[in-house]
């Protein structure tokens, strides 16, 4: 086996508080994304937990808006893009 493969297939471990462990857990349940995912994009993509539970937290409350048909009206949408379309 080569030794980049054996990196690879390395599963470090760590100790972390409770609070952190219920934090990561809750936004597993939260998301589509596995405990080891959330970890790994902490650490590789230096996301951090605060910040994936801030994104996690606006798309549900943006399917919340949805699911009562609170939709952006054309002229938000129309504000929105004009914002950014700068010649």
């Amino acid at each position: 086996m080569p030794v980049y493969d054996m990196v690879i297939a390395m599963k470090p471990s760590a100790e972390i508080s409770e609070d952190l462990s219920r934090r990561i857990d809750k936004l597993a349940e939260r998301s589509s994304l596995t405990r080891g995912q959330i970890i790994e994009d902490a650490l590789g993509a230096r996301r951090y937990l605060a910040w994936q539970e801030k994104w996690i937290a606006g798309v549900q409350a943006g399917i919340e808006d949805a699911d009562r048909g609170d939709f952006a009206t054309e002229e938000e949408i129309a504000a929105v893009l004009n914002k950014y379309n700068r010649p």
